[in-house]
């Protein structure tokens, strides 16, 4: 008991420190914000960190994923809070290629900096405030040896 405890407030730090970073880009970025946005960097974060120890695959594949998800988390978020509720926090409408104005591969492209420095921040804090194992990463080589194996 104690220890899923411990592991939802580990969780729950880290959605914690996510959020205020997404939440701080967006203001820098776009010189505003909204709670959501802190709630969804944090959950992207978190998935971050989760999909980072439970996969051994190279970083850049690392990132890919993590895109996707936060991709998909903020198409499935506007749909609720834009589309559904009418809170109007972003509206991607006027970009070419976008899905429903809710997400578009122009942000998706601005987001893979962004996924790649939530991955290695994400281990490094897990290491150095949880005492987690250091960061390690693959290379595609390597991530090809052991699928063959």
């Amino acid at each position: 008991m104690l220890q899923k405890f411990q592991s939802f407030l580990k969780c729950l730090i880290l959605w914690f420190i996510g959020g205020v970073f997404y939440f701080d880009i967006e203001l820098l970025w776009r010189g505003f914000s909204h709670w959501t946005m802190f709630a969804l960097g944090g959950i992207c974060f978190v998935f971050a960190g989760v999909q980072s120890k439970r996969t051994m695959c190279p970083l850049w594949m690392q990132t890919l994923k993590v895109d996707a998800f936060s991709l998909i988390a903020e198409f499935m978020t506007g749909c609720i809070i834009n589309l559904k509720l009418g809170w109007n926090i972003w509206d991607y409408s006027i970009l070419p290629f976008n899905l429903l104005g809710q997400s578009c591969p122009q942000f998706a492209l601005l987001f893979l900096p962004l996924c790649f420095g939530g991955i290695i921040l994400n281990d490094q804090l897990r290491h150095l405030m949880f005492n987690e194992d250091k960061p390690q990463y693959l290379t595609s080589k390597q991530y090809i040896k052991e699928l063959s194996h």
